[in-house]
């Protein structure tokens, strides 16, 4: 009836004997992940290229090309299948995507193309509420009153 430790409690396979058997101890945090079936969580993301577009700056059409051959999905490009779709209606881009999706890769991807089409210096991307960016001018102060 007594207890028996084999070994120190820091290693992963520590064991411990009680009435002669043998049995594995479970250290804590090292419990294993059950997959969970759970119904997927879509996310709806929404950026929006107003100012710019009325401007004749960027096209939106560009930026929702960009997106389609940019986005990763589980590690590769050009596999958005079923879990990322885009749209576009005027100068707004619509992204939904299964649950592990950040805003903040939008966020990346948006700056992303503003360099490529050096246009990072004149836009900025800003984020309104929870679930959308906005591509806006950097404000400038006016220099009228120079008289």
């Amino acid at each position: 009836q007594a207890i028996v430790v084999l070994g120190s409690g820091r290693r992963r396979g520590c064991c411990v004997r009680f009435r002669g058997v043998q049995q594995r101890m479970a250290i804590k945090g090292l419990k294993k992940k059950a997959a969970s079936k759970a119904k997927k969580q879509t996310l709806k993301f929404t950026l929006d290229c107003q100012q710019p577009a009325d401007d004749n700056i960027i096209e939106p059409k560009d930026l929702e090309k960009f997106f389609n051959s940019r986005i990763k999905v589980e590690g590769k490009t050009g596999n958005l299948g079923d879990k990322v779709t885009i749209s576009r209606e005027k100068s707004k881009i619509h992204v939904t995507a299964e649950s592990p999706f950040s805003k903040r890769y939008l966020k990346y991807l948006s700056k992303k193309y503003l360099k490529m089409q050096q246009l990072r210096d004149f836009l900025r991307v800003i984020a309104p509420n929870k679930t959308s960016y906005e591509l806006r001018y950097f404000s400038t102060k006016d220099d009228n009153d120079e008289e």
